[in-house]
């Protein structure tokens, strides 16, 4: 992204100023700003855009991350150092104001996927500084450098229920009053603040994935999914959400700023699939035994009061609260209407993206 500025040049004999007047063009490079680089999200965005030939800045809080998403370009080409080093890269931390003015320079774009995920409770406080205050500073610094347009990375997380497992849409309202996991509740307040930002003459537009399947990091998100099904595990529950490739997610986003529109949401979702439909996919192009137990809600109420009593014993982070249990048990569908009619786009087939990310997976393991 460049622009043209037309100097005007002129000289006398009484000044310094040049003798015939003419034009000078200067071109000024303007950058792409990702948060999150070293994110599921952020990593397979930061590639894309690099191969588009964008000039990019990315933010990193751990050195030891950037290996994750060298792993995920990778996975595209195997010769992948030129594209890696046109990557502007800068250590910084959302709460880090002085640090992140720094990154905003020269920057006209912002993608902010940075997010912390975690369901504990007893990191709430965190959420709220990582996620809810950290996409304010994002924000206001965008206000503040008048960034032409921002992109934040949501989840359906945040939006409302409805009655009898009918389609959640982007019109569905988030109910306060729910008993609403941590992430949602602090994911809800940063689109707060993103729609806040909007009504201080920012452009932006949000997006809401569902589970996003991609490879990279198999100790986070879905890469977990992938890690158990293949470690063994042959348990699966009654309930099913929305699923989408992190490779539809990105090219969305990129079409979306890429675009006239402004200050809209947008669900991401491609199909829907039960607890038992994933893992027995997986199964299929990991070649391993399908899940054969279901897990009952009586069960998952004995779990997560177990794994309860176990963080208070250990203080380890917890990995099965009462929300998710009875998540776990509950289907969820959301309707992605309104992202196929704006951009008339078409989703990976979901047996396609299953069974490249196990293809991803079975090269790193």
């Amino acid at each position: 992204m460049y622009k043209i500025l037309k100097f005007n040049w002129s000289k006398d004999k009484n000044t310094t100023r040049i003798t015939e007047p003419f034009n000078r063009i200067l071109y000024f490079s303007f950058m792409i700003l990702v948060t999150g680089g070293t994110g599921l999200v952020g990593a397979h965005l930061l590639y894309h855009l690099v191969k588009k030939g964008e000039r990019v800045r990315a933010i990193f809080r751990s050195e030891n991350k950037l290996s994750v998403t060298k792993k995920v370009f990778s996975y595209y080409e195997s010769n992948f150092e030129l594209l890696w080093n046109q990557i502007d890269w800068v250590h910084a931390d959302l709460l880090d104001i002085p640090k992140l003015s720094e990154a905003f320079k020269n920057v006209e774009y912002v993608y902010h996927c940075a997010a912390m995920v975690s369901f504990d409770p007893d990191c709430y406080h965190q959420l709220r500084k990582t996620n809810i205050e950290g996409t304010a500073n994002i924000v206001n610094l965008c206000i503040a450098n008048n960034i032409k347009k921002i992109c934040y990375v949501s989840s359906v997380a945040t939006l409302g229920k409805t009655p009898n497992n009918t389609p959640i849409t982007e019109e569905t309202a988030w109910n306060p009053e729910a008993d609403n996991n941590v992430y949602a509740i602090t994911k809800y307040g940063a689109e707060i603040e993103v729609w806040r930002g909007t009504q201080e003459g920012l452009n932006a537009v949000i997006v809401n994935p569902g589970v996003i399947l991609g490879g990279g990091n198999w100790d986070q998100g879905s890469g977990i999914i992938f890690k158990k099904a293949f470690e063994g595990n042959k348990y699966y529950t009654k309930g099913g959400t929305g699923y989408v490739d992190v490779q539809d997610v990105v090219n969305i986003m990129m079409l979306l700023m890429s675009s006239n529109i402004q200050n809209e949401s947008y669900i991401l979702v491609a199909h829907h699939l039960s607890s038992h439909d994933i893992l027995s996919k997986i199964s299929i192009y990991l070649k391993i035994p399908k899940p054969t137990k279901e897990v009952s809600q009586w069960m998952l109420e004995i779990g997560w009061r177990m794994d309860w009593l176990k963080t208070k014993l250990t203080g380890k982070e917890r990995l099965l609260t009462k929300q998710l249990a009875k998540t776990l048990n509950t289907p969820s569908f959301y309707s992605n209407s309104k992202i196929v009619q704006e951009l008339n786009y078409e989703f990976t087939p979901i047996e396609q993206t299953i069974q490249r990310v196990c293809n991803e997976f079975l090269i790193d393991n």
